[in-house]
Parts: structure tokens; sequence; C-alpha cells
């Protein structure tokens, strides 16, 4: 009789042990998979996500909607312009509120979106053309832009860089007045 109160015991404790190991692998596989990212399928759900919010961004740019672009940044967004100028979220506000920079052409091609975690990089090319500070201009750029998922689901932008593709186009001199020739 003893003896089978121990085997007993042994058994319980075999199936406890097991139950344990059970969830531990559980939990450990589950942690696996959240340090290697989201689920597939949520990857391409993010990655539809953010080219929607790059096509609000290039019609809020083109059509100088501030109140638009002000829902796409972050409060602590930082940019890098075409021309090198850095800018917070406020004075990329104010640029498209002066029409310091307008935007006429962007044509977006080779756009790429790399999810890491609550983040998105996009990389594209986009023609352009447009003025800044009143001066014409145009061209191909390279750009990054980050965003960032916000607890809430909202995706924002905090990081942009545009560089140029390829050698400025040239710039004619203004004329000049001669002087009177005798």
């Amino acid at each position: 009789m003893a003896r089978r109160v121990l085997q007993h015991r042994r058994f319980t404790f075999g199936l406890i042990v097991l139950a344990v190991w059970a969830v531990f692998a559980a939990g450990a596989c589950s942690l696996a998979a959240r340090a290697d990212g989201p689920h597939p399928k949520r990857n391409d759900q993010y990655k539809h996500q953010v080219e929607k919010l790059e096509d609000v961004w290039r019609t809020a740019q083109l059509n100088g909607d501030v109140e638009a672009m002000d829902k796409l940044l972050s409060d602590d967004y930082v940019g890098i312009t075409m021309n090198g100028q850095v800018v917070t979220k406020m004075q990329q506000l104010d640029r498209m509120r002066n029409r310091a920079m307008v935007l006429t052409k962007i044509e977006l091609s080779d756009v790429k979106i790399k999810l890491i975690g609550t983040t998105a990089v996009v990389n594209s090319q986009a023609d352009i053309e447009g003025t800044s500070d009143g001066v014409p201009m145009h061209g191909t750029y390279r750009y990054t832009r980050v965003y960032s998922r916000l607890p809430s689901g909202a995706w924002r932008i905090t990081n942009f860089e545009a560089t140029r593709v390829g050698p400025p186009p040239e710039r004619r001199p203004r004329p000049t007045a001669s002087p009177n020739q005798d």
C-alpha cells in the first residue's frame, strides 16, 4: 500500500513538472516570437498603414495642408531638409504656413518600408518641383522618413532626411547690366 502511494505521488509530481515545463516552454516560444517582431500578417498590415500615411504626407505637402501635417508629425520631430537645414515640427509647420517651401510635384518611386518593432523606416526616391524661398527648384532626391507606432496604434513621423541624387541642376547666372560701350 505504501508503495502504491509513493508511486502515485511520483506520478503526480511528474505530471506537475511536465505541466510547469509546458507552461514555461509556451511562454518562451511566445517571447521568442515577440523578439523576432510581429506576426507576418501584422507586418503586412503595418506596412499597408505606413504606405497610406506616405500618401497622406504627399497630399498634405502638395496642398500645403498644415493641419494634416500637424497630425502626421510627432512632437519631437526632427527633419533635415533638401537644403541641409535642420527643422523641428513647429519650424516645418511654419515653413508650410508661410509658404517658404512650396512643392507642386512629388513623384515617388522605389519605395521600401522596413519594420523594426514599433518603428517603420521608409526609403524612397522623389522627383520634385516647386519653390524654396521663392527660388524655383526641381530635382531627384532620396529620402528616409521614420515613423513610430504609438501604443494607441497611431503612427507619427519622427525623423526625415532628404539628399539630392546627382549634381544639382545648373543655375543660369542672373543677367547683369553691361557697361555702356562707346
